[in-house]
């Protein structure tokens, strides 16, 4: 598998495009949207639209392959509702139906675009996530300041309003590059023109297929930061990104050539904000954590927000998932104090 992968990116990177091998026939057959429901279900089944669509489960599976099959599906709109994760966010929800289609698309087209993506590229992928981005961020750290004996310069990135701007033009020409099947192509931009914030422009937050998209779009500059800026120490996670250098000039020249490269290819800009340079012995902030060289704290904000839903809704599952992430930094403090909050979450704790 390893040996194919990198046959695959060396493909890519000679301007070869691999090609999805998986038919239209194949995605919106009876099969695949029943395995798609499957996976849809878990953790769902107490939503009250979600019982509702299994009611005549097999009757809404047929009429959804029918409608696909003959060309007359049009995706829905949107329950539109905002969350605090840490900053306020607009969510667009999709009907049951919609949704069912989505997990139908990802779990076909997931496992072929996961392989041309960058190994350094960490959000919303199998066997990566914040953890692993974090600890590659310290390994990096390690090799470019030889082991803490010299200085290391990072430059860290953040594009403005990732998912409102990117563009639908370029993403399904993208897609085009790698998909054959125009139906497939054709349902895709059905899709992905059911929503916009302004013509033509962005994606919503909560479709399982912006998740995928957005890589599939953020690819395209990973592989010209791999291959044409040459950079080696470079990791991203969804809209943020670091690049680790020994030289600070360097990578000064690197956030101009990924500036244009952003503004021409993609139509995105960096936040103006959230883009620095600076040591790590000064401390940088990086998904939650701010990074030192010998060690790194969670974030004031995280912090406060992880404290507050444990105050909220002291569940079991959700001590495991905090206790977890503390112990990738140093917070014996902050463990303690999760200990004391009251007497349920300690034996829920001491349970695990």
């Amino acid at each position: 598998m390893i040996k194919l992968v990198n046959y695959i990116k060396k493909l890519i990177f000679n301007g070869v495009k691999i090609q999805l091998s998986h038919k239209f026939e194949e995605i919106v057959s009876v099969e695949n949207l029943l395995a798609a429901w499957k996976e849809f279900i878990k953790g769902k089944r107490n939503k009250k639209d979600v019982q509702e669509f299994s009611l005549h489960l097999m009757d809404n599976l047929i009429a959804l392959h029918r409608d696909l099959l003959h060309h007359s599906y049009k995706h829905g709109g949107y329950q539109a509702f905002k969350i605090n994760d840490p900053k306020p966010r607009d969510i667009h929800k999709a009907t049951v139906r919609d949704r069912l289609l989505h997990h139908a698309l990802y779990r076909k087209l997931y496992p072929f675009f996961d392989k041309t993506f960058i190994a350094d590229s960490y959000s919303c992928r199998i066997d990566k996530g914040t953890h692993k981005s974090i600890n590659k961020f310290r390994e990096y750290f390690y090799k470019v300041s030889k082991n803490n004996t010299q200085t290391c310069w990072v430059l860290k990135c953040d594009i403005r309003k990732f998912f409102a701007n990117i563009d639908h033009g370029i993403l399904l020409e993208i897609l085009g590059e790698h998909i054959p099947d125009k139906n497939i192509l054709e349902l895709l931009e059905n899709i992905i023109e059911s929503f916009f914030v302004k013509p033509g422009v962005g994606l919503p937050l909560g479709n399982l297929t912006s998740q995928l998209l957005v890589n599939i779009y953020m690819n395209k500059f990973d592989q010209f930061v791999k291959h044409r800026m040459k950079a080696i120490y470079y990791i991203r996670y969804a809209d943020d990104f670091v690049f680790l250098s020994e030289s600070k000039e360097l990578l000064e020249e690197k956030l101009l050539f990924g500036e244009k490269f952003l503004a021409e290819e993609l139509k995105l800009e960096m936040h103006p904000d959230k883009v620095f340079i600076k040591t790590l012995a000064s401390g940088v902030d990086f998904l939650g954590w701010i990074n030192f060289s010998d060690h790194r704290v969670l974030r004031t904000a995280t912090k406060e927000r992880m404290m507050r839903r444990i105050e909220e809704k002291p569940k079991k599952e959700a001590i495991r998932s905090y206790l977890g992430m503390l112990g990738h930094g140093n917070a014996d403090g902050l463990r303690q104090k999760l200990f004391q909050i009251d007497t349920q979450i300690q034996k829920s704790i001491i349970d695990l």
